[in-house]
């Protein structure tokens, strides 16, 4: 297995210390908490940019790198739900836009069609783990209308991720009506 194969697999298994974490209250647990979750994050950058850069990209890769992602910031989110720093809502609308928009790379890679990732969706992966590392940090409850930036960057997240999802779909329409004829 290659390193970025292996720091893919780091990533999925950093998932279940970082819920311990979260679910033990561990004294300064939040600090570990968004520690654990910045090095995942950090991972993720630098395993795609290994396996570009060293021409180490396999079909396994491919295919757990977005899956370790949207683990590592689904556990994040339903955390955040959990000790009350958002509303469930919010979690479910980017779990919800990850979910569907890999069932349409799903798809879509069934039809031989490779979608890349958008430029409004690396944006969009930025601002949610900068929401959720503010978040980690802010002891308050999340309100849109309340001011602190851990409240503004998951507003942005949010924001962003519906219109990525949007934009996704909506580039990609043409294909998915041609493969459902």
């Amino acid at each position: 297995m290659n390193l970025p194969n292996r720091l893919t697999l780091a990533r999925i298994l950093l998932v279940p210390v970082f819920l311990t974490v979260v679910t033990l209250q561990v004294p300064y647990g939040n600090y570990i908490a968004l520690a654990l979750f910045l090095f995942g994050a950090g991972t993720d950058a630098l395993d795609g940019y290994l396996a570009r850069k060293h021409r180490q990209e396999t079909r396994w890769g491919k295919l757990m790198d977005p899956l370790a992602d949207k683990l590592l910031v689904s556990a994040a989110l339903i955390s955040l739900v959990e000790l009350g720093r958002i509303p469930g809502w919010a979690a479910m609308i980017i779990i919800g836009r990850e979910l569907a928009v890999t069932g349409l790379r799903t798809f879509l890679a069934g039809e031989g069609t490779v979608i890349p990732a958008s430029f409004l969706g690396k944006i969009k992966t930025v601002t949610q783990i900068v929401a959720i590392a503010a978040l980690f940090l802010q002891p308050v409850p999340y309100h849109p209308a309340a001011f602190s930036f851990g409240n503004l960057a998951m507003t942005a997240a949010v924001v962003l991720t519906v219109w990525s999802g949007v934009d996704y779909f909506t580039l990609w329409w043409t294909q998915i009506k041609e493969g459902d004829d």
